[in-house]
């Protein structure tokens, strides 16, 4: 009976998690453009964002495309800032140490409104002109401590006899980072840089106080100016369904992977 429960407990959980994103990508393919209303079944919407025919749509292309420019920059630099600074903090000893690794986890768990507000004001005080800029740097500064904490374990598995040996060798010490260290922790540098690619993809705080005057938009951006209209763009519902099977094919392959390598082990 227990065994029973727990199963119908865990499908109920599914399905409360993805009833909401099967019916967007069902309501993806017909051309109603109040959702829940089914009018047959059609590509409409899907033709209509690709080849961005109404004003909408073109908005919302152009949304995405800034939505992709600016996670990837900011999900590259922080993956390599935060591994620079995941080998310095375990290269740290004693309380400094402790105290490094706690302000990191700080701008995790901070709200987001703060740190939105936070680097708005600075960027202010430091009269830096708000735009792609701003809004990059401060997604590099909240992706960051998210690739320090994906990094750090794959440290603390790693030999360090690994390193020395290398420099025993005669590599130098960039030489042997760059040729030992580094593969060793490309694990957890793939899964902090999508960490960070998702967290800046699904960010609207701290896009909405550090991205100016200048009419930049987000994905979460439009949408939330898509909504105060009234309504949202139809086309927003096979853009969402695409991101989601592709992000699905994603986990799908990395979990492929890894399953294969633990085989192969």
């Amino acid at each position: 009976m227990k065994r029973t429960l727990a199963r119908i407990y865990v499908w109920l959980l599914l399905l409360l998690l993805y009833a909401p994103i099967i019916f967007i990508m069902v309501s993806s393919f017909t051309e109603a453009r109040a959702l829940g209303n089914w009018t047959g079944f059609s590509t409409g919407l899907y033709r209509s964002l690709f080849e961005g025919d109404m004003a909408g749509a073109h908005s919302l292309s152009m949304a995405f495309k800034n939505t992709i420019f600016i996670a990837l920059v900011s999900a590259a630099a922080a993956t390599a800032l935060g591994t620079t600074a995941a080998i310095g903090i375990h290269n740290l000893r004693g309380r400094i140490r402790k105290s490094v690794k706690m302000a990191n986890s700080v701008p995790m768990l901070n709200p987001d409104v703060i740190t939105g507000v936070s680097l708005f004001l600075l960027f202010v005080f430091l009269g830096i002109s708000q735009g792609y800029l701003t809004v990059i740097l401060a997604h590099i500064s909240f992706c960051t401590p998210y690739v320090v904490l994906n990094v750090m374990p794959k440290l603390r598995q790693m030999n360090p006899n690994l390193y020395e040996a290398a420099l025993d060798l005669g590599a130098s010490p960039i030489r042997a980072t760059t040729k030992v260290v580094l593969p060793q922790l490309r694990p957890g540098m793939v899964s902090g840089f999508i960490m960070a690619f998702t967290m800046s993809l699904d960010d609207f705080a701290v896009t909405f106080f550090t991205r100016g005057t200048i009419g930049l938009e987000t994905l979460s951006t439009y949408i939330y100016a898509d909504a105060r209209k009234g309504g949202l763009t139809p086309e927003l519902r096979p853009l969402m369904t695409i991101i989601f099977l592709v992000i699905l094919l994603l986990l799908a392959v990395i979990s492929f992977k890894n399953r294969k390598n633990v085989n192969q082990i």
